[in-house]
């Protein structure tokens, strides 16, 4: 079975440091949140699907800031794998791990990400061929000591993790450092409320400070 994340893809999001997790409600922010994040240094994000405009949101994005790696979360279903990647999805996730969604994934060469949080769930993974995996919901799970322990037994696959939950310019820092850790998610760049009052400079300045937050985190290292 082929790697669901193309190697290019896979180094483009761990260049980056953070894949910024947004809930957009209205399809008219989307350019400009997309915007937004890449004058603050920040070039991939994931659209939840947890809004309608989500969809709407990805064709925008994808046709006027071709810059930004565009992905999709919260990917539930099979037909909703198929949607993504006709809209022009960099990527896909989803919370949990369903494997009919990743088989589905897999067939029709969208690369993905599952949400895994148990050593059964990374084997389900593994079985798929994906080796790079969202580590959800992150803090209340038991944070990077968690992690680090479930983890442990499949580190010379090569599996590594975005870990999404409770992650903020606080602790985003001590994950970074971690080799396992491929990048952070990061909901706190671009959030909701934000969003919906157009407050770009503000998603700006988060994006900057995390981008200064992972460089600094790396010693300079990309």
């Amino acid at each position: 079975m082929s790697q669901p994340f193309p190697s290019d893809l896979a180094q483009r999001i761990r260049t980056t440091g953070v894949i910024a997790v947004l809930m957009i409600d209205d399809a008219e922010d989307a350019v400009p949140v997309a915007r937004a994040l890449l004058e603050g240094g920040v070039d991939c994000m994931e659209l939840t699907l947890r809004t309608p405009a989500a969809m709407e949101a990805l064709r925008r994005i994808r046709a006027e800031v071709p810059a930004m790696t565009a992905g999709v979360g919260t990917i539930l279903t099979p037909s909703q794998a198929q949607e993504v990647k006709a809209a022009g999805a960099s990527f896909g996730v989803s919370p949990g791990i369903n494997p009919r969604v990743l088989s589905a994934a897999v067939s029709i060469e969208l690369p993905f990400a599952p949400g895994v949080c148990t050593p059964s769930d990374i084997e389900v993974a593994l079985e798929h061929g994906c080796t790079l995996l969202k580590f959800f919901p992150c803090e209340p799970s038991g944070g990077l000591n968690y992690l680090k322990s479930i983890a442990a037994p499949y580190a010379h696959l090569g599996v590594k993790f975005v870990p999404l939950g409770g992650i903020d310019a606080s602790n985003a820092a001590r994950y970074i450092r971690e080799p396992l850790v491929h990048a952070i998610g990061g909901s706190w760049l671009a959030p909701r409320d934000v969003i919906a009052r157009k407050d770009w400079a503000t998603i700006t300045s988060n994006a900057c400070k995390a981008v200064r937050i992972i460089a600094e985190a790396r010693g300079g290292q990309p």
